[in-house]
């Protein structure tokens, strides 16, 4: 998520602050889902400080961080957009919901049958989490969070969609290089995004 304990701390504070003004603005309940994922990612990155702290292995800090990154939002994202999208929208995201759900409950009985580990390389966390297949996975998973968002039907959510499919590839190419870990950077991007549309909603009403 971030490059060290503190920066996610900070980062994790200010994209949650981010999310109670989010929850503060809405107006219908179908949208709470996806106007409280700032609230999730910054407790995710706050968690994810506790790891840092403890210098990785396999505490409740690790098996928290896993489970809201990995289950967790595989089926968060698509059933949060699904809430909020048009009727025209519902039967094409039904997909990526079906995808989400898949995989959520895939990598939910890969953290119950076996351990998650953190590892600390340099300015990144290394999590290792052994379910298979792994490409079949990030697959459906990508379907779920990017496709949901891309599908939605809407231009904010479109617009976010493209901004955490491009944030996570380049985060993944530093991550893989062992450089920096600057998710925390993308997920406060994608919060404020997620400002604008509650913000938008609410105008509109």
């Amino acid at each position: 998520m971030c490059w060290s304990a503190t920066a996610d701390l900070a980062a994790g504070s200010a994209v949650a602050a981010v999310g109670v003004a989010c929850a503060a603005l809405v107006r219908e309940v179908r949208e709470l889902p996806l106007a409280t994922l700032p609230l999730l990612l910054g407790a995710h990155q706050i968690v994810e400080s506790v790891v840092w702290r403890s210098g990785g292995g396999g505490g409740p800090a690790t098996v928290v961080w896993a489970v809201i990154a990995l289950p967790l939002l595989a089926v968060w994202v698509p059933a949060g957009v699904m809430c909020v999208a048009p009727p025209r929208a519902r039967l094409r995201l039904a997909f990526p919901l079906a995808a989400g759900a898949l995989t959520s409950a895939w990598l939910a009985h890969g953290l119950a049958t076996e351990p998650v580990t953190a590892e600390i390389r340099g300015h990144t966390v290394g999590y290792v989490l052994h379910a298979s297949p792994v490409p079949l996975l990030v697959m459906g998973y990508l379907l779920a969070t990017v496709g949901s968002l891309l599908l939605s039907g809407d231009r904010r959510l479109f617009v976010l969609g493209v901004l955490a499919a491009v944030g996570a590839t380049a985060c993944w190419a530093l991550w893989r290089l062992e450089f920096v870990s600057t998710w925390c950077a993308v997920a406060a991007l994608c919060s404020v995004v997620l400002l604008g549309w509650v913000r938008a909603r609410r105008t509109s009403a």
